[in-house]
């Protein structure tokens, strides 16, 4: 029975996130709550056939079937289908035959995803509900599940996409085909804020506060597919859409070694390579490959290449001169407290712990408690009670039970 739901679960997953897609590019974004309501319908009706009869030959078959008749009845009781739905699909395809109401082709579907992703990706749209709404949309999470990424409640997220989906309506958002009939600075502007969106849900799940390991991992695996999405379509296939693949393959290909059985988070230079992925690794290089062609140099090429040289464990000059280096050109193009934190650190392995407190001590802390985690390290082997100190202070600012444990070790090696 537990195999079942999660075979159901997995599926819904899955498909809903498709159906949905298909059933708003038809009607238009303004029925996207309904085709949300007509797709949970659906998958009621398979949990309690399904219980019955058992799960058919082909499931998401069985599902695009019961989805049509479902949106059929609906739109023919309220009248919009004769009065709206036909008219408007005959004056795009004249012809006698009564059209086909929904299609869920695989190139529909596709066309369908990606259209919304544009779609949702509206700048009229803060980025946590454009998230929210990728998640919900375009991945078929639940509003649980959602709620448990963002440390939040269901209430809370129930409003933010309700607010979200309000945007959508007020602005007149379309779905419009995303090719190269589009204005060229337009196309970039809108795959530049996409792009940005699965960078921000991919680092929701690698960076995540959640002790939830497989809805961790659920959130990346989904910033990936959307980015693969990308990639596979000509106008949106980038040399920046590939330095991001790169980036997010890169990162994925480390993620079982990052913490143990435990759930302690084990740093970088005690992670076991064995459990690094490989294959994640040579597809991270061909997606960098990929991403030379050009003369754009984005921050995701940056971060990509300081991606990659983390995949070489071994500790050598180089590396840490290539990182550096790497480090000081994505400080002038994209800075942030965070990239000069990781500089920092980048610049104590290739000049010196001193070096790097002159610059460290210029820094405004805040409440990032990976600032004083890095101000300890700089200052054991020097002052080794400073060093306990900048520990203590990383403790408290902590904000997961897998950092304290991590951060405790630590202070345990000094103590």
């Amino acid at each position: 029975m537990e195999k079942e739901y999660e075979s159901l679960k997995q599926l819904f997953q899955q498909e809903f996130a498709k159906m949905v897609a298909v059933i708003s590019k038809q009607f238009g974004l303004e029925h996207i709550e309904l085709a949300e309501d007509i797709v949970s319908e659906t998958f009621l009706t398979a949990t309690e056939s399904w219980g019955i009869k058992g799960i058919p030959p082909n499931p998401a078959a069985w599902l695009y079937a019961v989805a049509k008749q479902k949106t059929l009845y609906h739109f023919r009781r309220h009248k919009i289908y004769a009065q709206k739905v036909v008219p408007e699909i005959k004056a795009q395809q004249p012809t006698d035959e009564e059209p086909e109401l929904i299609n869920f082709s695989q190139q529909n579907i596709k066309d369908s995803q990606l259209q919304m992703l544009f779609a949702i990706c509206n700048p009229a749209i803060a980025s946590e509900a454009q998230i929210g709404l990728a998640l919900r949309i375009l991945c078929g999470f639940g509003i649980d599940e959602i709620a448990e990424a963002f440390l939040t409640n269901k209430e809370t997220i129930n409003k933010r996409l309700f607010r979200a989906k309000e945007k959508l309506r007020n602005e007149q958002v379309q779905l419009i085909p995303i090719d190269n009939n589009l204005p060229k600075q337009e196309l970039e502007n809108r795959l530049d804020t996409v792009l940005h969106i699965i960078y921000l849900l991919f680092n929701e799940g690698y960076y995540s506060q959640t002790d939830n390991a497989i809805l961790r991992k659920d959130l990346c695996v989904e910033a990936m597919r959307l980015g693969v999405m990308l990639v596979e379509y000509d106008p949106t296939n980038r040399p920046k859409t590939n330095a991001l693949l790169a980036l997010m393959s890169f990162h994925a290909s480390r993620f079982n070694a990052r913490k143990d059985n435990n759930d302690t988070l084990i740093l970088y230079e005690h992670q076991n390579t064995a459990l690094w992925d490989a294959a994640l690794i040579n597809q991270g290089i061909q997606f960098l490959n990929n991403s030379a062609n050009g003369n754009e140099v984005s921050s995701y090429h940056l971060e990509a290449g300081i991606a990659y040289w983390h995949c070489i464990k071994e500790d050598t000059p180089e590396k840490w001169e290539a990182i550096l280096h790497l480090y000081d050109q994505l400080q002038l193009i994209n800075y942030s407290p965070v990239v000069a934190l990781n500089r920092l650190f980048a610049l104590y392995k290739v000049k010196g712990r001193e070096t790097a407190l002159q610059e460290a001590l210029l820094l405004q802390p805040g409440d990032s408690h990976f600032y004083f985690v890095l101000m300890a390290e700089l200052y054991s082997h020097l002052d080794n009670q400073q060093a306990l100190a900048y520990y203590k202070k990383a403790y408290a600012l902590a904000k997961t039970q897998a950092e304290k444990q991590g951060i405790q070790q630590k202070i345990d090696s000094i103590t």
